[in-house]
């Protein structure tokens, strides 16, 4: 399994109930289908690199021995696209290189940020790559290797980076709609508790998947309400405990 994916298509969205805005934690509002000064130029360095690199072998021997389609390889090449973590992994492995050789931005400062994140050369930014987690095994850590589907990079401003443990999760269903689109990517930090009207995710009576739902506390009662009317509560009993996974932070939401 490969232990970082970039997703540089995504856009990162607060929750605020009030507001739709597109906005990093804390960062600048992005307008949409517009590439980042960073992306533009990280498009052109790659694309440079990847001719020189690579001017031994043409574009369709290249797709044949790395397994990339050559659809796929000629828009990293025209600038078109940016290739993730794992087709510069084969690319690299194919040419005798490192993909930071391709990819500068993957060069680490280990002085300046955690194992788990990278300073994004030629840019303010630092990625930060954050597990996706599948089912959860009952007693298990939530961050157990078995219950990792994969590593998602997200990419945020020098100096605000969210603090904690942090995990990603794939919303199911539209019960927090419009809030939380089916099928977003929505950031956790882990915390056993939140605040009342904070969207958290939890586990319910030993499940294997966690679900969001709004924490509510009313008439001494806990709730676990939607923010899709057209779906019931949960209430917490004895007989329907919940375990709070933690605190919803930012969605990512693809184009």
């Amino acid at each position: 399994m490969s232990t970082s994916f970039l997703i540089f298509f995504h856009i990162f969205v607060v929750y605020n109930d009030k507001t739709n805005i597109i906005n990093t934690e804390g960062g600048a509002q992005m307008p949409r289908n517009k590439l980042s000064d960073p992306e533009r130029l990280a498009r052109k360095t790659i694309s440079e690199n990847l001719k020189y690199y690579s001017r031994n072998y043409t574009q369709k021997q290249l797709a044949e021995i790395t397994g990339i389609p050559a659809s796929t390889l000629s828009g990293y090449f025209a600038q078109r696209s940016t290739p993730n973590a794992g087709a510069l992994e084969k690319i690299a492995a194919v040419l005798g290189i490192k993909k930071s050789d391709l990819d500068p931005r993957y060069k680490i400062n280990q002085d300046s940020f955690p194992s788990n994140t990278e300073y994004l050369y030629k840019s303010n930014s630092v990625a930060k790559h954050i597990p996706l987690i599948g089912e959860i095994a009952c007693g298990d850590p939530i961050t157990a290797e078995e219950n990792v589907e994969e590593y998602i990079t997200h990419v945020f401003p020098q100096g605000q980076v969210p603090s904690g443990e942090l995990i990603d999760l794939r919303a199911k269903g539209r019960s927090m709609e419009p809030t939380i689109p089916d099928g977003s990517i929505v950031t956790i930090r882990l915390q056993p508790e939140v605040e009342d009207g904070e969207i958290a995710a939890v586990q319910v009576n030993c499940d294997t998947e966690a679900t969001l739902k709004r924490v509510k506390h009313i008439d001494g009662l806990v709730m676990l309400k939607p923010d899709n009317d057209a779906y019931d509560p949960i209430i917490i009993t004895p007989s329907n405990p919940v375990t709070i996974i933690g605190k919803a932070i930012q969605f990512t939401s693809k184009l």
